[in-house]
């Protein structure tokens, strides 16, 4: 049976203190537990406008710094109700830097998780395709889980994966989030009669039978995270390795216009080539 740990009660005022004592939270591609609900103040998020304007004014946005491409192919993969199109910034500067990026292509995000994946597959096998490359993924927020679902799928594939505010150690998050996974929820047992479990660790599905698989040593993996996250806790989107985890500052959403971030995905994606 996969190993469900045991939150600790969180109150207003104490997620600070919270810990995750899962042992095997790093090793598999995710935890795989019903979303559970922490107080974590998102009016951070309205700082999301300072990350967009810190980008505009660093040297990393112009190139300066920050390592060149080989036309390696990445593959952009926005988060929970997001769509491609918000990552258009990040494209454009990927393109600029000299990689060769895609777009998702799966669509709105707020559909099955597991269609999703197959989604995301078809425009990861188009990239191989195209460049006979393997290829990177970078998945913001719920985007990076759905990455690391498809790496465990096709570590051949895939490069490297750099997750971005993405809870894979458990989805602990704000009370409004919660509310749009019932939605979601909701919508699909109405449009698929066999989702009643959907976002549940109840539910069978492809997508949900890969959060048990171990997350391949081949493929590198770095997590990014802020401590300012005001959407999700920060402390399920790291690994605990200093390999691995790298810390900015910053918002949730802002973590895709975040000239930190930027310069991290600059560096991961040349070592990992």
């Amino acid at each position: 049976m996969p190993y469900f740990h045991q939150r600790p009660k969180i109150r207003a005022g104490q997620w600070k203190q919270y810990r995750i004592p899962n042992p095997l939270a790093a090793k598999t591609v995710a935890i795989k537990e019903a979303p559970s609900i922490a107080e974590i103040p998102l009016w951070r998020e309205s700082l999301t406008g300072v990350d967009y304007l810190r980008l505009k004014a660093s040297k990393v946005y112009y190139g300066f710094g920050v390592p060149k491409g080989d036309n390696t192919p990445v593959v952009l993969v926005p988060g929970f109700l997001g769509a491609d199109m918000y990552l258009l910034e990040l494209y454009i500067w990927l393109k600029r830097m000299g990689y060769t990026p895609y777009m998702s292509k799966i669509g709105h995000n707020a559909q099955c998780p597991d269609v999703l994946t197959h989604r995301l597959l078809k425009t990861v096998n188009r990239a191989y395709t195209d460049t006979g490359k393997p290829v990177h993924l970078i998945g913001h927020s719920f985007g990076g889980v759905l990455s690391r679902g498809v790496a465990a799928r096709k570590p051949d594939r895939v490069a490297s994966v750099i997750t971005l505010g993405s809870p894979f150690r458990g989805v602990n998050v704000h009370p409004w989030v919660m509310t749009a996974v019932k939605a979601v929820r909701k919508h699909n047992r109405i449009i698929r009669r066999r989702a009643k479990d959907c976002f549940t660790e109840s539910c069978a599905c492809g997508f949900t039978c890969t959060m048990d698989s171990p997350f391949p040593k081949n493929v590198p993996h770095t997590a990014v995270y802020s401590k300012t996250d005001g959407v999700v806790d920060w402390q399920t989107c790291c690994d605990d390795d200093p390999a691995t985890d790298v810390q900015v500052r910053g918002t949730h959403i802002g973590l895709v216009w975040n000239p930190d971030v930027y310069r991290c995905i600059g560096q991961r994606l040349k070592e990992a080539v």
